[in-house]
């Protein structure tokens, strides 16, 4: 099976969210529904701290260069990449 994106990992935990707030279901139901949710919001946080990582910020210079560099807060952060014109 492949894995599955972003968007339908929210898609189905913005489902799982509406029918756990409609109530009527059973208990064990609710905690099933709870559990899948929770699956879900954890694929969000994976698929959102890969996609944070892979991100770079074009930055101005102090000498009006530019150059590229990791995310602030990301390993590696304040070595400056390469610069650009």
């Amino acid at each position: 099976m492949a894995e599955m994106s972003f968007e339908k990992a929210l898609e189905n935990l913005e489902k799982i969210v509406e029918d756990l707030e409609s109530g009527g279901f059973t208990l064990d139901t609710a905690l099933k529904k709870y559990e899948e949710g929770i699956k879900m919001a954890r694929l969000c946080r994976e698929k959102l701290d890969t996609a944070k990582a892979r991100i770079e910020v074009l930055t101005k210079e102090g000498d009006g260069q530019f150059g590229v560099s990791p995310l602030e807060g990301e390993k590696g952060a304040g070595k400056k990449g390469k610069k650009e014109k």
